[in-house]
């Protein structure tokens, strides 16, 4: 039971939709972090965000992108079980970046960037890893600090993250 009153809606599409003065500037931040330009693939995108959700126990985080991913890559369950040839050098590289990234932004090192770079990564690669996994950290303890409801049935995360990877993040007229 969420820790304050919501609309009958999952994760964080209930809180969005209590307060819309705060879902425009969210929803933007997700379609520009996931969407936007980047070197980074869509799909790339969302398996940070499913893999940061996924480290930071955040169910309802985890289920949604983890869904988007494996739309967008048939790769996806192969990269987050730590397949190296599905997730590749430069992968594995950035989701390092990403988990020292959600356990304390200050724990990135050097190293982990110059492992990044000789993989592959520019700058703004890597400055987009480390912003999507700062963001879903924030995310992840929006949706479980104010306990919202966690679908268990998966077709749920399915038929949203159709929706997500075709339309993206953004709710259009």
């Amino acid at each position: 039971m969420p820790h304050i009153p919501l609309p009958p809606l999952p994760g964080i599409a209930g809180l969005l939709a209590a307060h819309p003065d705060t879902a425009g500037a969210l929803n933007n931040l997700a379609e520009t972090l996931l969407r936007g330009p980047s070197p980074l693939t869509p799909a790339e995108r969302e398996t940070i965000a499913a893999y940061v959700s996924r480290r930071n126990d955040c169910t309802f985080c985890a289920e949604t992108h983890g869904a988007v991913a494996r739309r967008l890559s048939s790769d996806y369950d192969e990269v987050l079980a730590g397949d190296d040839d599905a997730a590749g050098p430069r992968m594995r590289a950035l989701l390092a970046i990403a988990d020292r990234v959600r356990v304390d932004g200050r724990a990135v090192s050097p190293h982990d960037i110059a492992e990044a770079r000789a993989a592959g990564a520019d700058d703004r690669t890597i400055h987009d890893t480390v912003l999507i996994a700062a963001a879903f950290c924030m995310f992840n303890r929006y949706v479980d600090g104010l306990a919202t409801t966690t679908p268990d049935d998966p077709a749920l995360y399915d038929q949203r993250a159709r929706h997500l990877a075709e339309h993206g993040y953004l709710r259009r007229s």
